[in-house]
């Protein structure tokens, strides 16, 4: 007896929209792919502090559609779902 052979889902998984700003996207591609909070500040030209407001705003936001993000590594498996990222960008 064999195994079952994989069938991908017929219709792509569509995941609710948290309507992040132009600034939110950006904040949220500079931190997936940075070390550090403060070198994504540099990046963009903000303080850290205001990286922080971003971020908080972006979990609160995704949260707020029922995906949680709480974490960095939740942030960057939103990045990919909504296709804001690909796996090789980081």
């Amino acid at each position: 007896m064999t195994a079952p052979e994989f069938q991908p889902e017929p219709h792509p998984v569509r995941w609710r929209d948290p309507h992040l700003s132009t600034r939110e996207r950006e904040v949220l591609l500079a931190w997936v792919t940075c070390d550090s909070k403060t070198l994504v500040a540099k990046r963009l030209y903000l303080s850290v502090g205001t990286v922080n407001t971003h971020i908080t705003r972006i979990r609160a936001k995704y949260d707020a559609v029922g995906r949680n993000a709480s974490t960095k590594a939740a942030l960057v498996a939103r990045a990919l779902q909504d296709g804001l990222i690909e796996l090789d960008a980081l």
